[in-house]
């Protein structure tokens, strides 16, 4: 960067720097004045020496232009004498006949002969070069004599036609006709040597590097005659006909332009186009074959480079060519397979085949610009998007397919479910059906080494969970709703395929979490993060159907309760209907201990108990008035036999914590008016104040008029408030109890 200049005032301010140096300013101007005095005289001479070099210049060019005048002149009167021979010899006129008849009478001559001998040259070559043609990759010893003869014969015809030009058209007609086979034997030629440049690296292979070297010698020779033939069309275009007549070359401008140099670079590239359509239509049916088997092409730009590139010019260029072509071929080819939407596995395995594709070229030292455009345009990652999309695709194919013939079978209901090895009912192995469709995609994005796609891949596999489940949960509570709404109109058996499918979902939460177990040590905690969130979410989505599964096996049971449940604390209560419910319980109660999974019966037995003691205490909130002794001895004897009933499926013990509550409100119903607040203290304690509640139970007793009940919920609502008591921090059944409104309650009592 050009230092900023130095203003007058900045270069003043440099020596003037402190009051003493007012007294150096007559010194330093005189400085000043001689260094400006020195750059004048300096910028004076330069100016001079320009000048007289501009004026030397411009002297020279005038002379330059007189002189090419001169030989101009000169020149002119050279033409006008050259161009009439008449002017100067007398007799010019006799000696040109006399010379042009001669020289016609020798081209008679040569082209009799010629014709006479031409049948006899093209058995010669015909020989020749049918036995070098029979095996394009052997040693071609008449390659150069063919190419030689022909040469040969065909300057000839040439020569010929264009003498015969102004013949008449029957003349031109029989002479096309006798160079007919001529023609045929150049064009065998010509397909010949295209074929020996189609197999270039195979002659080289068979030890005919010799072959290539002839070849590429053709060639050349070739390309000179092209040259000279087009340079005289060109000359004959710019100049006057009788000026080109004097050239005996541009009267054989009926050549044809071979183009050879093209026509071998063309069949080299149609060779490997050719090389690579072949490979990849023998294993058109397994692409990953295909990809795994490419090493000839590895193979073939090392013998390339080693034995081919020395066989021609520089010019050529060859190896770029090779590798270039190899590149191309290899690009469209790749392209092809994309396009016939292989499996997942071939395109991960494409994937990975791309990444090797591009070390082993730079280990073999191929130059990156040859490598352009890059194999799929560099969008090779598209293809973890295209497996992806395979993967989801085929995943929602065959989860609707699984779920449509599930589902079918779960309406239908036509036959039982299947029993397992552990005598449990299960489906048709929805299950483990899933999870090995799962398994097979999970492996192949495994295989890929990318925890991405390994996350991906997951991600997808619990959406395709996550939809499942949801049409389980929709298609229970449809079949449910026209259980309890039609039930003559429905397939029976709903039991049973409730049961089953619950066994299911559990399978499958036991499947998801082994595989969550498997796939965790196999990527970094990036992705070990979302895997394990995906899949513990499945696992809580099958965990949720099959506590709706169970759910749903209890709302059947009480269901088929609804008439009896209805006429709990009601009169006919008191004569003893608890027996019969327990009884229907324990008939439900006796197949699902038999075909239900262990440990979903355990929660189904706590759901039962609680949704029985909902069911009691939801009647015991809203019961008209209780008929005082008689109802709670009958609840002691409810009590007693559902108590009974459940120790058969739960310890005993476990049970005390359960009908707890039922004891503490019996404890309400019995105590006196005076020490209800004793009771309700006990109560409040565990389940919160419930005054709502604890206000119908209280109106509720026949025992108490309705001065009793005021003074009684007096004591307890300032007990609550002296007390300051509040609901428990965790939730008790109490909460699930659903309490009439105040008109009801009011009608009630």
């Amino acid at each position: 960067m050009a230092a900023a200049p130095v203003s007058a005032a900045q270069a003043i301010g440099e020596y003037l720097q402190s009051p003493d140096d007012l007294v150096k300013i007559s010194a330093f101007r005189k400085k000043l004045e001689k260094e400006k005095a020195s750059i004048d005289a300096r910028l004076k001479n330069g100016v001079k020496d320009q000048l007289q070099a501009t004026r030397e210049g411009l002297r020279k060019l005038l002379g330059t232009r007189n002189n090419v005048q001169v030989i101009k002149d000169e020149m002119a009167a050279i033409e006008k004498q050259s161009a009439d021979p008449a002017n100067v010899v007398s007799t010019f006129d006799q000696i040109s006949r006399v010379s042009m008849v001669h020289r016609n009478f020798e081209q008679t001559e040569e082209t009799v002969n010629n014709l006479l001998e031409m049948n006899s040259k093209l058995d010669v070559l015909e020989d020749m070069l049918e036995t070098d043609s029979r095996d394009i990759l052997g040693p071609a010893p008449n390659l150069l004599v063919i190419h030689y003869l022909l040469n040969q014969l065909e300057a000839f015809r040439n020569q010929t036609m264009h003498q015969a030009k102004k013949a008449s058209a029957n003349s031109r007609a029989t002479l096309a006709r006798y160079f007919e086979r001529l023609n045929n034997v150049i064009e065998a030629f010509d397909q010949y040597v295209v074929g020996l440049a189609g197999n270039i690296l195979e002659l080289v292979r068979a030890g005919n590097s010799d072959v290539v070297v002839k070849l590429i010698k053709i060639a050349e020779v070739e390309g000179r005659e092209d040259e000279k033939a087009i340079a005289v069309r060109l000359v004959k275009k710019v100049a006057k006909l009788d000026a080109a007549s004097k050239f005996k070359s541009m009267q054989a401008n009926a050549r044809v332009i071979k183009h050879y140099r093209s026509k071998i670079t063309k069949s080299i590239t149609e060779s490997i186009k050719l090389k690579f359509e072949e490979a990849y239509k023998q294993d058109e049916q397994d692409p990953a074959n295909f990809l795994n088997s490419l090493g000839w092409m590895y193979q073939d730009i090392i013998r390339m480079e080693s034995d081919v590139v020395p066989c021609f010019p520089p010019e050529y260029e060859i190896y770029s060519l090779y590798v270039r072509e190899y590149h191309k071929a290899l690009n469209a080819t790749i392209k092809k397979l994309v396009a016939s939407e292989p499996g997942a596995s071939v395109l991960l395995t494409l994937f990975e085949w791309l990444k090797d594709y591009k070390k082993d070229m730079k280990e073999l030292g191929v130059p990156p610009e040859l490598l352009e455009p890059a194999l799929l345009d560099g969008k090779e990652q598209s293809l973890i998007e295209d497996y992806l999309m395979v993967i989801i695709k085929k995943l929602d194919e065959w989860s609707a397919n699984l779920m449509k013939t599930e589902l079918e079978e779960f309406t239908a209901r036509r036959d039982p479910p299947e029993l397992d090895a552990d005598g449990l009912y299960g489906s048709q192995g929805g299950a483990a059906i899933l999870f090995q469709m799962v398994n097979q995609q999970v492996d192949l994005a495994a295989e890929s080494g990318q925890g991405a796609i390994l996350a991906r891949v997951v991600s997808e596999t619990n959406r395709v969970m996550r939809g499942m489940q949801e049409q389980w949960v929709k298609v229970i509570e449809t079949e449910f709703k026209k259980q309890t709404e039609k039930p003559d109109e429905v397939a029976s058996g709903l039991v049973e395929y409730v049961i089953a499918l619950a066994n299911d979902q559990l399978k499958s939460a036991d499947y998801a979490e082994a595989l969550l177990a498997r796939l965790e040590p196999l990527v970094s905690e990036k992705y070990r993060v979302t895997i394990n969130e995906r899949l513990n979410d499945a696992i809580d989505g099958y965990l949720d159907v099959a506590k709706k599964c169970t759910q749903t096996l209890i709302d059947i049971i009480f269901n088929d309760l609804k008439p009896a449940t209805k006429q709990l604390f009601q009169p006919s209560w008191y004569d003893g209907i608890m027996r019969q419910i327990v009884e229907t319980v324990r008939d439900y109660m006796s197949d699902y201990q038999q075909y239900l999974n262990s440990s979903l019966l355990e929660l189904l037995i706590e759901d039962l108990l609680d949704a029985f003691l909902v069911i009691y205490l939801n009647g015991l909130a809203n019961s008209p008035k209780l008929k005082m002794p008689a109802a709670t001895e009958r609840i002691k004897e409810d009590v007693s036999v559902v108590f009974s009933f459940f120790s058969t499926l739960k310890p005993a013990k476990e049970l005390e914590a359960y009908f707890d509550v039922v004891e503490k409100i019996l404890a309400l119903l019995e105590a006196s008016k005076d020490l209800v607040f004793l009771s309700f203290w006990a109560f409040a304690r565990i389940h919160g104040p419930n005054l709502a509640f604890v206000e119908g139970l209280i109106k509720s007793r026949g025992d108490l008029d309705r001065s009793a009940v005021n003074e009684v919920m007096d004591s307890i609502k300032k007990k609550v408030k002296d007390e300051g008591l509040t609901d428990p921090p965790e939730p008790t059944i109490m909460k699930k109890v659903a309490i009439q409104n105040s008109f009801s309650r009011f009608l009630r009592s």
